[in-house]
């Protein structure tokens, strides 16, 4: 084997052995004539053979060496002798550092200290909570929050009404949102709530019908909160019973149909309210409230809105962000009269009602208060408030409430049920009662 790891060929080795065969003669002396001639011919014939492989030297000598191959006996003695060649080392040469290396360049790579991280970005500040504001220059003399709770006892429990009722529901093409708050001067006092709130679906489906009462009315001598309860929930039973029919008439727009039917089911609800006061010991008067109702199917196709009540409060509407006072001054004398809403729609109060027979026999007259009406087509873009008299009072006697309502709930989306209660509560120096109001926002 060579020096370079390579196995010799069969040949080769019998010329290694023939030229140290221990048996073999020393040649001696050589009889050829040793001139520059004989020498020149005999390193021609050495270098007419196959270039070996260059030797690798060590990486200290920076010079190319030279190859001298040495002689091979199968070639021919004639030929030309070629110079000799210098083969390049392998190992390149150390370069210093300020110089650039040999050959195709290629991408350099050097240690750089990496940048430090940007730095963190602000916490985004939390969600502001809404929080209940005043009208006017200076707020009402009342605490916003709660200060009292009302007196209770034991026999009493079951009479316990919470301070604030919140509700909401998104129906068809509307978004409904409801609230009732005790008022400033309760809260104070630590009466209880007097006004109630009642928010029903009745059925499923497109033949679905949402119910929203409001009763309630001024302050009184504490008879009036139960019988504001009473109220919401003798209308809430009649009209579950006829929730159906209700939905049907109100689809088909048989206008004269509802009018009657629900003109019947109230009057019926204010019988059993005189009923009450009877079994109380009380005259008709001290047991008796207002109450706003609205109905509402479910039916996407439907955009048909249907109002009607007895007594103190009120329902407006925010159209092209101008409120439209849907309930109009009614005549001091008896009878009947229709009158011509802003946007053409027929308002019908009945003054007297008379024609529905009495609940029972022997008892006393229907209320004189007039029953009233209404059933509009709402569009995209319309609010419709309907509310107690504790809002429906400064949302008519103070215009910069009306205002800002208005600039609120303009803007497209309805609140969200913590946004619309700050805005049911937005006081006003000298408006210290319940606040009872739901908005229906229609898409």
């Amino acid at each position: 084997m060579s020096q370079q790891g390579e196995k010799p060929a069969a040949h080769e080795d019998d010329w290694w052995q023939a030229l140290y065969d221990e048996t073999a003669p020393d040649t001696g002396p050589s009889g050829a004539p040793d001139s520059l001639d004989a020498r020149f011919d005999s390193v021609s014939d050495a270098v007419g053979g196959t270039e070996p492989e260059p030797v690798e030297g060590p990486e200290e000598d920076d010079h190319p060496a030279t190859v001298v191959p040495l002689p091979d006996p199968r070639l021919p003695e004639a030929g030309p002798v070629p110079e000799p060649r210098r083969l390049p080392r392998t190992v390149a040469v150390g370069l210093a550092p300020w110089e650039a290396p040999a050959g195709p360049r290629r991408p350099q790579t050097f240690a750089v200290r990496p940048p430090p991280p940007p730095p963190e970005p602000p916490a985004a500040p939390p969600p502001e909570r809404p929080t209940v504001g005043h009208i006017g220059d200076r707020p009402p003399t009342y605490d916003a929050e709660p200060a009292a709770l009302p007196e209770s006892g034991p026999d009493s429990l079951d009479e316990l009404v919470p301070d604030t009722v919140l509700d909401g529901a998104r129906h068809g093409t509307y978004t409904l949102r409801a609230a009732s708050v005790r008022g400033d001067s309760a809260r104070f006092r630590g009466e209880p709530r007097r006004d109630a709130l009642l928010t029903a679906r009745f059925g499923d489906g497109d033949g679905a019908l949402v119910l929203v009462a409001v009763a309630g009315g001024g302050r009184g001598d504490g008879h009036d909160r139960p019988a504001a309860a009473d109220a919401c929930r003798w209308i809430g039973g009649a009209v579950a019973r006829s929730h159906a029919r209700l939905s049907d008439d109100i689809r088909a727009g048989r206008r004269g149909d509802l009018k009657s039917g629900l003109h019947r089911l109230t009057d019926r609800t204010y019988g059993k309210l005189r009923a009450r006061a009877a079994e109380l010991g009380l005259e008709p008067s001290a047991y008796t409230t207002g109450l706003r109702c609205l109905l509402l199917p479910a039916d996407p196709e439907c955009r048909t809105r249907v109002f009607f009540g007895i007594g103190p409060g009120g329902v407006l509407r925010l159209r092209d962000g101008a409120w439209q006072d849907l309930d109009p001054v009614l005549p001091a004398t008896g009878g009947a009269a229709d009158e011509q809403g802003p946007d053409g729609d027929r308002l019908t109060m009945d003054l007297q009602i008379t024609t529905p027979p009495p609940p029972r026999a022997g008892s006393a007259p229907p209320p004189a208060e007039p029953f009233r009406f209404r059933a509009s087509v709402a569009r995209p873009g319309d609010t419709l408030l309907l509310c107690g008299n504790g809002l429906a009072e400064p949302m008519r006697g103070e215009p910069a409430l009306a205002g800002e309502l208005a600039r609120r709930w303009s803007a497209g989306r309805p609140p969200g049920l913590p946004a619309y209660l700050a805005d049911i509560q937005l006081r006003t120096k000298g408006y210290a009662d319940d606040r009872t109001g739901a908005a229906v926002w229609e898409a």
